[in-house]
């Protein structure tokens, strides 16, 4: 499906299989070097097939893309982007932070993301039930399969502030920290219009995780919160989001989300004042969009690292600290 928003800008619904999101939506901005893209969809047949088509109902096609802006790394975003690149000899644009987790992914052999979510599972204060597929799954030698094999390295940084190559348009990069390192927004100059990625999304609330690396304390979520501060103040007339569909009225949707995450630190914040918890325990004691007996099993590790972020901010805040001596960890009010 195509939708033509005007002023030289489309979207198309790229499909992403088995995923209640539904889709990408990947835009073509016109250029006068060609068509620009933004993001490119799940590396999937039927998801190719969909944005081979989508661009053909724009008018254009696969080769003649010009570039590729990514707004950040996940699959749903930056899948396609290699295949763009070999058939149309484009380039890929990509902020250096989420850069490096690509080109870490790359090299990394493949069971260590199972090393790493068994370890960081365990530390959280998972069962030993809910650990134990992994670590089966571990000495099976079974490790993350990613979509299509190796993510694609981009070869062109998105600089925040800068303007992108997109001639004859002014689209400039704005740092959107939070759901990843480099996560980025595109501001439309001419006509106000931000390209929000999952940053800025109208019904949703991105998830923020803590993933980080052994021995680095990062505060994704107190990133996330400055960079929706940093949006409600360019308060763009139009929001084109990844997901779901465009909207006006970014700086009361980012009101919004303020207040959601400010009212889950202060439950955290209750909970553990009650009793010291591990993140487990609050995981499983907050509130989420289903009890957490049915929650999948994926979506409860999600779960897990979102409550870890909260946690995070609070500690950096001042506001709790973990127990000392604690195995796993607890945390209590500061």
């Amino acid at each position: 499906m195509v939708t033509d928003h005007g002023g030289g800008v489309w979207s198309i619904r790229v499909p992403i299989p088995d995923n209640p999101l539904g889709h990408t939506l990947v835009y073509l901005l016109d250029t006068d070097r060609g068509p620009v893209l933004i993001d490119t969809g799940w590396d999937d047949p039927d998801s190719w097939d969909t944005l081979v088509n989508g661009l053909a109902g724009c008018g254009t096609s696969v080769g003649e893309v010009y570039g590729v802006l990514l707004t950040h790394h996940h699959p749903d975003h930056h899948g396609l982007s290699g295949r763009v690149r070999e058939a149309s000899g484009a380039w890929l644009a990509m902020h250096a932070a989420d850069a490096e987790v690509v080109r870490r992914t790359r090299q990394a052999p493949p069971e260590l993301w199972l090393d790493y979510l068994i370890g960081k599972l365990a530390a959280a204060g998972a069962p030993d039930e809910h650990i134990a597929p992994l670590r089966g799954a571990r000495a099976a030698g079974r490790g993350r399969v990613l979509p299509g094999g190796r993510p694609a390295l981009p070869d062109r940084e998105i600089v925040p502030g800068e303007l992108a190559d997109v001639p004859g348009r002014r689209l400039r990069a704005v740092w959107t920290p939070g759901h990843t390192p480099g996560h980025v927004c595109l501001h439309l100059e001419e006509g106000r219009r931000l390209f929000s990625g999952d940053h800025l999304l109208p019904g949703i609330t991105p998830h923020i995780g803590l993933y980080e690396d052994p021995g680095t304390i990062t505060d994704p979520l107190g990133d996330y919160l400055d960079s929706l501060e940093r949006i409600a103040r360019l308060d763009p007339a139009e929001v084109l989001p990844a997901h779901q569909h465009a909207f006006a009225g970014a700086p009361h949707r980012v009101r919004e989300l303020l207040a959601h995450h400010a009212a889950r630190l202060a439950d955290l914040r209750a909970l553990i004042a009650a009793r010291p918890l591990t993140p487990w325990q609050l995981a499983q004691a907050m509130r989420w969009n289903r009890p957490w007996t049915e929650l999948p099993y994926r979506s409860r590790n999600i779960a897990v690292a979102e409550a870890e972020a909260h946690l995070r901010r609070l500690v950096t805040a001042g506001l709790a600290e973990p127990v000392p001596g604690s195995h796993p960890v607890r945390y209590a009010v500061a």
